[in-house]
């Protein structure tokens, strides 16, 4: 894989990354909610509406733009992996972001995803 190939996928799982992030400090933002028929508009008016959300929808946006560009380069059995990339970058960030726990047993799980994805990106 090419640092071109390699730029494009991380890219896209970065931005995916964000994406989850980003939608998790929207829903913080909005709080716990159910849908009900008498609160499908309001709810769903707040969550169209909130900052984080629409930040969160556009790092998806432009995550899939990038990342068919990464698949048109890169064999899916390579790629694909890579999203694991993801999990890491999320529980960090959610541990320092949104003081979610990352016991032992999480980076235990971070080890082997690390382990496997260089198995696969391994030519």
């Amino acid at each position: 894989m090419n640092a071109v190939s390699f730029a494009l996928i991380l890219t896209g799982v970065l931005l995916n990354a964000a994406a989850q992030l980003l939608l998790k400090a929207g829903t913080n933002a909005v709080g716990q909610f159910d849908f009900h028929l008498d609160n499908v508009l309001p709810i769903g008016m707040k969550l169209a509406f909130e900052p984080h959300i629409l930040g969160g929808l556009g790092c998806y946006v432009i995550s899939v733009v990038v990342w068919i560009m990464a698949l048109s380069r890169v064999p899916v059995s390579v790629a694909y992996p890579m999203l694991s990339i993801g999990y890491i970058v999320n529980a960090v960030a959610a541990y320092f972001w949104f003081g979610e726990a990352l016991a032992g047993q999480k980076l235990l799980g971070i080890g082997f995803i690390i382990i496997g994805v260089w198995l696969v990106a391994k030519p």
